[in-house]
């Protein structure tokens, strides 16, 4: 009996502090309720559902909670998000470690009688699908390192609706393919590869992705090369010139199906080898080069600029382009990407991550690597690199398309400064149409809140004009409400109805004293 009275004690402080936790959130307190349900176990799911639209709308049907929940938007909203991210992340780190374990510990329901979530797998698969959630509305940047995981538990088609809501269709391609789910992601590459404005147009992010199938996705490779050998056959023989795995006999007819040009460039340098993307080698070293990779962008527990001696020279070229984004030195970076790996798309990934209007150091980034198109450095920008490098070369095209995409993040004038002298008008017809169209939309914009700000500058003086021309006369004989004497030279405070007290009478500027 004394068990069982001990064990309702229990039960009822947990139900309590529950319900602490809970009214803490509704103070708009995030960070300290998302604390207090931490050391509490209580079911992520049920912590999840406090939030808008995050949550499947059947699930969050069977949840209740003791009172009705606040309304979040704005900059309430992503400081809730911040919050929960924090949460979710120590929840997911400790769901992780006990994956295999036997233990059947479950989580504690916030309401007594709701449902809980009893499976790890499933837990793990709605909080990593809450994480990208969160991420797409605070920061984008973390997207593709979580897609990147090899442990991440994402729900496919909820993932792909919410990528594709918001346009992620760099990150979008990611989740495919950690999902193995290949000929989607190359569908995506295709239809995107025509489109003016997208990340993904025109054929290299194709021709890299079938080069990373290898030969037990032949199929799925014949099916999506064409198209690329069809505008482009030089890229596309690159599909199978530069991996070391095809057979020949399958390459110059694949099913039946004879390659545009002709086997000969495929015949004459059957030799060359790509580099492997970092992090996607076999065997351990791709994982822990993953795991590296992943580390150096996302975590704030290093100094890049003593981490960064340890690197070699002669490899890991990938790894030292993050420490120098980290250190701020961009340029070199970007010259990593953009003339030793000839990789455009990390380039502009990085970019993307590191851009920052209101940052000093990083409002420019798009204009360094306009820069690096436009006028490379010469290769001893790097320092002491211990690898045979060709002399950089300009690229006007890759140029082109980074002021045609990124027009809005450019100085416009420095971007036009940059291009050769003999650039035609109708080579950056797209950017500069762009630029007008938006400083048009930004005149007006500054137009309609220039008189917003005016009425209520109006408004405003109409109020102080009012409230000034009420007059407070303090004479000899005037007493103060409360004590009953004079206010003659003494500090005093006058109510809205004329009523007039001395100031250290005031204690409740809200409740006059003819109202006690």
């Amino acid at each position: 009996m004394k068990d069982d009275a001990e064990g309702d004690k229990r039960q009822q402080i947990h139900h309590i502090q529950n319900l602490y936790a809970f009214n803490l959130f509704c103070q708009k307190r995030f960070d300290d309720s998302m604390q207090v349900f931490a050391k509490l176990g209580t079911d992520p799911t049920h912590v999840i559902g406090l939030y808008p639209d995050l949550l499947p709308s059947d699930y969050r049907k069977q949840l209740h909670y003791p009172n009705p929940l606040p309304t979040l938007s704005g900059a309430e909203l992503e400081k809730a998000h911040l919050a929960l991210i924090d949460y979710l992340t120590q929840k997911r780190s400790h769901l992780v470690k006990q994956l295999n374990d036997s233990d059947p510990s479950t989580p504690s329901p916030l309401m007594e009688g709701t449902p809980t979530i009893k499976s790890r797998k499933k837990l793990l698969q709605i909080i990593d699908t809450t994480l990208l959630k969160c991420y797409l509305h605070t920061n984008v940047a973390l997207v593709s390192p979580l897609l990147r995981l090899e442990n991440n538990h994402c729900h496919i088609e909820e993932s792909e609706y919410v990528l594709k809501k918001a346009h992620k269709y760099s990150e979008l391609i990611i989740l495919y393919e950690k999902k193995g789910l290949h000929q989607k992601a190359l569908q995506v590459l295709l239809d995107q590869s025509t489109k003016a404005n997208s990340p993904l147009k025109g054929h290299e992010r194709t021709v890299q992705y079938l080069q990373r199938l290898g030969t037990e996705n032949l199929g799925i490779i014949f099916e999506f090369s064409p198209w690329v050998l069809k505008i482009c056959p030089e890229d596309g023989l690159k599909i199978f010139t530069e991996d070391l795995t095809w057979r020949g006999s399958k390459v110059l007819k694949p099913e039946g199906r004879v390659l545009p040009e002709g086997p000969v460039p495929y015949l004459e340098d059957p030799s060359r080898v790509a580099a492997v993307a970092a992090g996607t080698e076999d065997g351990d070293l791709g994982e822990f080069r993953n795991k590296l990779l992943c580390f150096l962008e996302i975590s704030t527990s290093y100094e890049p600029g003593r981490l960064i001696s340890d690197f070699p020279f002669d490899g890991l070229l990938e790894e030292r382009a993050l420490l120098l984004g980290r250190m701020g030195k961009h340029e070199q970076a970007l010259f990593i990407y953009v003339h030793v790996l000839k990789d455009t798309h990390m380039a502009e990934e990085y970019c993307h991550r590191h851009y920052d209007r209101e940052l000093e150091g990083n409002k420019d980034v798009y204009l360094s690597l306009l820069r690096m198109y436009l006028s490379p450095p010469d290769v001893h920008c790097l320092g002491p690199i211990k690898m045979e490098l060709s002399e950089p070369q300009a690229n006007l095209k890759a140029a082109l398309q980074v002021l045609e995409l990124h027009y809005i993040t450019l100085n416009t004038t420095k971007a036009i400064n940059l291009l050769p002298a003999n650039t035609q008008i109708r080579e950056i017809r797209v950017f500069l149409e762009s630029v007008l169209e938006e400083k048009a939309q930004r005149k007006r914009f500054d137009q309609v809140l220039k008189s917003l700000l005016q009425a209520e500058f109006l408004r405003v003086q109409e109020e102080r004009i009012f409230h000034q021309q009420v007059k407070c006369i303090i004479t000899e004989e005037k007493t103060c409400r409360v004590c009953k004497k004079k206010i003659g030279n003494s500090a005093f405070a006058r109510y809205p109805n004329s009523v007039v007290v001395h100031y250290f009478c005031c204690k409740d500027r809200g409740v006059c004293p003819t109202e006690q």
